[in-house]
């Protein structure tokens, strides 16, 4: 599979005016759960190039550090999906309540940061962009050329890195994941 970059988006359409942003509505969380999954997917590159320069940051000030927290957490990360997809309760968890899980992936890597490192390059290099990115992805309204650039890049955007990880998180959209097999199918 070869995994494409997202086109990376025009940054007064990623971050304009407060005309744009709205609280999302905290009792239907599965059309909050719809934006985060939208926003995640049309912003991605942009979320990855804040993501970078923060990490860039905090790794510059303390390498060593920074090398062993991202190891941290991605290994943990995979642990944790492991796991859910050998223990079906683990795998509901994950469906049901994906804050949940990654909450928990998060505490995790704290624990196992805080006994091999320095927290604060936890909290600033991988919390604080992870933060930002969802804080971002849960205000920001979504647009018509949003829905209409995810609906056209729906087959690609798995092949992308947001799309790999929210697979692998089982938070794709069911439409997307429909159309991909079809088209899948198609060409069999």
């Amino acid at each position: 599979m070869e995994v494409q970059v997202a086109p990376l988006r025009a940054w007064d359409d990623f971050f304009p005016g407060s005309d744009r942003f709205a609280l999302p509505d905290l009792k239907d969380i599965s059309k909050w759960n719809n934006r985060v999954v939208s926003n995640l997917l049309y912003y991605q590159t942009n979320y990855l190039m804040v993501a970078a320069a923060l990490i860039s940051i905090v790794g510059f000030l303390s390498p060593l550090n920074m090398v062993i927290g991202g190891t941290v957490v991605v290994l943990v990360f995979l642990g944790f999906v492991w796991m859910s997809h050998n223990k079906d309760i683990l795998r509901k968890l994950k469906k049901q309540y994906p804050t949940t899980f990654v909450v928990a992936i998060m505490l995790s890597s704290y624990f196992l940061i805080s006994y091999l490192g320095d927290v604060m390059v936890f909290m600033f290099g991988i919390t604080l962009p992870l933060l930002l990115m969802f804080v971002h992805a849960s205000l920001r309204l979504r647009n018509i050329q949003n829905k209409l650039q995810n609906k056209m890049e729906g087959i690609g955007l798995k092949k992308t890195p947001m799309g790999i990880i929210l697979d692998a998180l089982e938070q794709q959209e069911d439409s997307i994941n429909k159309i991909a097999d079809y088209i899948s199918k198609v060409k069999e």
